[in-house]
């Protein structure tokens, strides 16, 4: 790995966890907060790609594991990983290898909404997915009833994958990027 990937790495790691700085908005019938590091998870994939963009994720979840609290509130330690939002936290690396591999796959013509569109039904649909199912486990309620919480989730986050676009089509002609993304 050359250094001016450990350096893109390190960055994205480092954008995500700043967003936990963001507070989280707490809803009051289901254990799981609306947070903003939905979009750094995003954002990594659509600019690092599948390789990097999914190591800088596993990277920042490494951290959150060892205590350090990167997730938004203040949380961090093992526990998390086996608490109502697990299934988000597991799914973050898969949102970000995802989108990278399809994006790469459009790269030198990516449009914008072919760029929205794999945001919304990877780093939405299938990380509602996998983090409601979860979440359900751990509420003990049926299938049915965790992925109605989890669609609470659907308008903001088809916000923030809107956002994430808007600033993929806003980063990815700097130089760095672009030198980044050549190689």
């Amino acid at each position: 790995m050359k250094t001016k990937d450990i350096v893109m790495i390190a960055m994205f790691t480092a954008f995500i966890s700043v967003l936990a700085f963001i507070p989280p908005i707490p809803l009051p019938f289901m254990p799981v907060p609306i947070v903003l590091q939905n979009i750094g998870i995003i954002l990594a994939g659509c600019l690092l790609g599948y390789k990097r963009g999914t190591t800088s994720v596993v990277i920042f979840l490494l951290l959150v594991a060892t205590g350090l609290p990167l997730l938004s509130g203040g949380r961090g330690g093992l526990g998390v990983f086996f608490g109502p939002s697990a299934g988000y936290l597991f799914g973050y690396p898969v949102v970000a290898f995802l989108i990278g591999l399809f994006i790469d796959f459009k790269w030198k013509k990516l449009t914008f909404t072919y760029a929205l569109t794999v945001n919304i039904i990877i780093g939405v649909i299938l990380l509602n997915l996998i983090g409601g199912f979860f979440m359900g486990e751990f509420m003990n309620i049926s299938i049915s009833k965790r992925y109605i919480l989890a669609a609470t989730f659907l308008p903001g986050d088809i916000v923030k994958a809107i956002l994430a676009t808007m600033l993929l089509f806003s980063l990815k002609n700097i130089p760095e990027i672009k030198r980044l993304r050549n190689n």
